[in-house]
């Protein structure tokens, strides 16, 4: 799986593209995790494709995976300068024309900064999003600092980052700042009229159904809930079965060219 590059607000950034299979299907855009890259989705990006007929391009954000390390610290808006600088950026040099997001936690929040802009999108699919800050995201985002600071997590996230000291303490130090517990963008909700798929597990450590009740009750666009037992917060590890359906029977609802039930 060999990873692009492209030039981003000045930056280096990687990027993978997977073939369309189906004309006039949407390309999906997947938006990983707040540790997250290209290679930490591994194949589960492809395996929507497949079963779609859609193309698709995953891609590390500044300061993670293989793209430029991060020179500076976020900043509490960090998750809109993304939404709103970053990603129509990349989806216009890339030649993107009907986006449909897949986000990933942090990855969820920037894709609903980014569809309430966007009125035209044809669905949005929010895997463990975030609306507001709980004390269980605090609690559990301190709890991975020690286990940074204590365990071989940096070896592991070596694997996948090029600076996994700034990329951890990047994420890590900006959730747990004090400003940032006022974090919210429930006023981004009203403004998505598309169709919107939820995915979280009902064991998820850095989240509840809090979140997913706060989407459900303020999008004007029809919503799907999926809620997953024996499942934290990453649905498409903890279980991936599940959640490539889920994901595959909305895509093919949402997307007329994608490939049907009948057809895989």
């Amino acid at each position: 799986m060999q990873s692009s590059f492209v030039t981003i607000q000045g930056r280096k950034i990687e990027y993978r593209r997977i073939a369309a299979e189906r004309p006039d299907t949407p390309v999906l855009v997947f938006l990983h995790e707040g540790l997250g890259s290209v290679s930490l989705w591994r194949d589960f990006p492809d395996q929507v494709a497949r079963a779609t007929g859609c193309g698709a391009v995953v891609y590390s954000r500044y300061g993670y995976g293989r793209s430029d390390v991060l020179q500076s610290a976020h900043q509490v808006d960090y998750m809109y300068r993304e939404a709103r600088d970053a990603l129509p950026e990349l989806i216009d040099k890339l030649g993107i024309v009907d986006p449909l997001l897949v986000g990933h936690s942090d990855g969820a929040s920037i894709a609903i900064i980014y569809a309430a802009a966007h009125p035209g999108m044809r669905g949005l699919v929010l895997e463990a999003p975030h609306v507001f800050v709980e004390e269980i995201s605090v609690k559990s985002i301190a709890a991975a600092r020690t286990a940074f600071e204590t365990t071989d997590l940096p070896r592991k996230l070596a694997r996948h980052h090029a600076d996994p000291a700034r990329t951890f303490f990047g994420w890590n130090d900006i959730w747990l700042h004090p400003d940032f517990l006022a974090w919210n963008i429930e006023a981004y909700l009203p403004s998505i009229a598309c169709p919107t798929l939820l995915i979280q597990g009902r064991d998820d450590e850095y989240g509840t159904l809090r979140q997913l009740d706060a989407i459900r009750r303020q999008v004007k666009g029809r919503v799907e809930r999926v809620t997953l037992d024996a499942c934290g917060h990453s649905p498409h590890r903890d279980q991936a079965e599940a959640t490539l359906a889920a994901m595959v029977r909305f895509i093919r609802a949402v997307a007329p060219g994608a490939i049907q039930a009948a057809e895989a």
